[in-house]
C-alpha cells in the first residue's frame, strides 16, 4: 500500500465511482481528471481518491472537492480536465456546482434542494 505525502495539498476531489457514476462514465472521469493533473504539473497540489457511492445518483457523476466543501455534478472527462485546470487557477467550475459550503452544505440552486431526506 502505498502512503503518500500530502503535505501542499490545496484540493482533495473524491470521485464517484458508485453503480450511477460508474453508469455515467465515473471511471473515464477519474483518469481525465488524472491525466489533466500529471499534465498540469498539479500532482503535489491536488489529490484523488475514488469513492463509492456520494449520495447523490440523479446529479451523476458527482465530485466533491475539499477543503472547499464544493460538490459538483453532471461531470464528464471533459469537464473534469476542465475542473483540474480551474482548481489550478484558484476558481471553480461554476456551470456544474451544486453545493456549497458555506458554515453548512447550501445548494447552489433548486437542483441541489431536490432529493430524499436522510433518515
Amino acid at each position: 500500500m502505498t502512503t503518500w505525502n500530502l503535505q501542499g495539498t490545496t484540493s482533495h476531489l473524491l470521485i464517484c465511482n458508485g453503480s450511477s457514476c460508474k453508469k455515467r462514465k465515473g471511471e473515464e472521469v477519474a483518469e481525465a481528471i488524472e491525466d489533466e493533473i500529471e499534465k498540469q504539473g498539479a500532482g503535489a497540489s491536488i489529490h484523488t481518491t475514488v469513492t463509492r457511492c456520494n449520495g447523490r445518483c440523479s446529479d451523476a457523476c458527482v465530485i466533491i472537492a475539499y477543503p472547499e466543501g464544493v460538490w459538483y455534478r453532471d461531470m464528464t472527462p471533459k469537464t473534469g480536465k476542465a475542473l483540474v485546470r480551474k482548481l489550478v487557477q484558484g476558481q471553480q467550475l461554476e456551470d456544474n456546482v451544486l453545493y456549497t459550503y458555506n458554515n453548512g452544505l447550501t445548494a447552489a440552486g433548486e437542483k441541489g434542494t431536490k432529493g430524499k431526506k436522510k433518515k
